[in-house]
C-alpha cells in the first residue's frame, strides 16, 4: 500500500474544486485527481463534512474502506483496486486537539457507473453486455464472501457498480462493509443500506448475513434486465421487486414484459434472460434459506455458458462456433446418460476409471 503526499493530492485535485468531483459514497466525495509529474489520473476519496458527530461517523466509515480494501487488495479483477492512503495532520486553530485529514485513493474509473449506463446515458447497452455485467458482479460478490476473512458489503446497488477503460465492472464503496473471520459471528453494527436495495429481513444486527448481498445483487439484476431503477416513485408498485417478481412468476408471461422496452430482445438471447431472471427471483425471496449463494449463482452461470454464448453471436462466422457449442453440449449430456447406465454394472467405472479414449470419441466434433 503506498503512501502519497497530501498536499500533492490537494494540488492534484485543484484544491477538491467542484469541477472535480466525479462521484459521492455512502460517507465520502471522489475527486479526480491528476498527479502531473507522474502522468497519473487517480480516483481520491475524502470524508464528507458535516456536523462533529456526522464527520467522526463518516471518517470511521474511511478508515473502515481503508481497511477492507487493504484486505482484498489482488483477491479479484472486479473489486475496484486500491492504490494507497494519504495524512495530514494540523492544529486547529481554535481547539487544541489534532484533526487528522485522511484520504483514500483508488485507481480512476473513467466510463461511469452502471446507475448511468441504465438511467442516463442515452444509449442503452446491449443485450450480451448486460449479461456480461451481471456476471462480473457476481463475481465480485464471490470474491468477499469467500475471502478470509468473510466480507460482506452490506450497499451493493448499480451506483456502486464503476466500469474502467476497458468498460469491465468493478464493485466500489466499501465504507459499510463488515468483515467476520466467522459468518455466524453476530455484528455491533445496525443494519445499513440503500432503500430499495437493502433485504427486508436485514432488521437487526443479529440478522447480518450473506444473503443480505444476495437480495441486493438480484436487485442490481432485476434493475440491469428491465432498465427499470429500484425504487421509481412515478411507477405502481414504485419497487422493482414488487412489480417484476409476480410477473416472473405467473406462467405465460413472455420474458419481453419484464425486459427493458428500450431495445428488443433477439430469440437467441431469450433463454438465457429467462434464466437470469429466475436467478433474480430466487435472490429476492422474503425467505432466506430460498436465496442461493453467490458461489451457486456464479456457477450456474458458467454451466449455461451465459457469456460465451451470447458473445458468439457477434458475426457471420460466429454462428457455426456457436452451433458446435451447441452439438457439443448435446453430446455431453448424452454421454452421461449413457455412462450413468453402464456404471451400475461396472464398479472400475464408478471409480472413474473411464478410458480418455472411449470418452473423446463420444464428444470429439466432426
Amino acid at each position: 500500500m503506498a503512501e502519497f503526499d497530501y498536499q500533492d493530492l490537494v494540488k492534484a485535485t485543484e484544491g477538491f474544486s467542484p469541477s472535480r468531483l466525479i462521484g459521492k459514497g455512502s460517507h465520502g466525495s471522489v475527486y479526480k485527481g491528476i498527479l502531473l509529474q507522474e502522468n497519473k489520473v487517480l480516483a481520491i476519496k475524502k470524508s464528507s463534512i458535516g456536523i462533529d458527530h456526522v464527520s467522526n461517523d463518516n471518517s470511521k466509515k474511511l478508515d473502515n474502506e481503508i481497511f477492507i480494501l487493504s484486505s482484498l487488495r489482488d483477491q479479484s479483477p472486479y473489486i475496484i483496486n486500491f492504490l494507497g492512503t494519504s495524512h495530514d495532520s494540523a492544529a486547529a486553530a481554535s481547539e487544541e486537539k489534532i484533526i487528522s485529514r485522511k484520504l483514500l485513493v483508488m485507481e480512476f474509473m473513467p466510463n461511469g457507473s452502471l446507475h448511468e449506463m441504465l438511467h442516463v446515458a442515452q444509449t442503452p447497452p446491449s443485450w450480451p453486455k448486460r449479461v456480461e455485467i451481471a456476471l462480473q458482479i457476481a463475481r465480485a460478490v464471490q470474491s468477499l464472501h469467500e475471502s478470509k476473512p468473510l466480507v460482506i458489503h452490506r450497499d451493493i446497488k448499480s451506483a456502486n457498480v464503476l466500469f474502467d477503460s476497458n468498460w469491465n465492472a468493478k464493485l466500489a464503496d466499501y465504507g459499510l462493509a463488515v468483515s467476520r473471520i466467522d459468518s455466524s459471528t453476530h455484528h455491533e453494527s445496525q443494519p445499513a443500506g440503500t432503500i430499495g436495495y437493502i433485504d427486508p429481513c436485514y432488521t437487526t444486527p443479529s440478522k447480518l448475513s450473506t444473503k443480505n448481498d444476495v437480495f441486493s445483487y438480484g436487485v442490481v439484476l432485476l434493475e440491469i434486465i428491465s432498465g427499470r431503477k429500484a425504487i421509481d416513485v412515478s411507477k405502481a408498485p414504485a419497487s422493482i421487486v414488487e412489480w417484476a417478481i409476480p410477473l416472473i412468476q405467473k406462467r405465460g408471461v413472455p420474458v419481453k414484459e419484464i425486459c427493458d422496452p428500450r431495445i428488443g430482445l433477439p430469440p437467441y438471447i431469450e433463454g438465457t434472460i429467462r434464466n437470469l431472471l429466475n436467478v433474480a427471483a430466487r435472490c429476492v425471496s422474503y425467505k432466506e434459506e430460498n436465496r442461493p449463494s453467490i458461489g451457486e449463482i456464479v456457477r450456474g452461470m458458467d454451466s449455461y455458458c451465459f457469456v460465451e454464448r451470447v458473445n458468439t453471436v457477434r458475426s457471420p462466422s460466429s454462428w457455426t462456433s456457436l452451433i458446435r457449442s451447441l452439438i457439443l453440449i448435446r453430446r455431453q449430456r448424452r454421454l452421461a446418460k449413457k455412462w450413468q447406465g453402464k456404471c451400475e454394472n461396472y464398479s472400475d467405472i464408478s471409480k472413474g476409471k473411464l478410458l480418455l479414449r472411449e470418452i473423446l470419441a463420444d464428444i470429439t466434433l466432426k
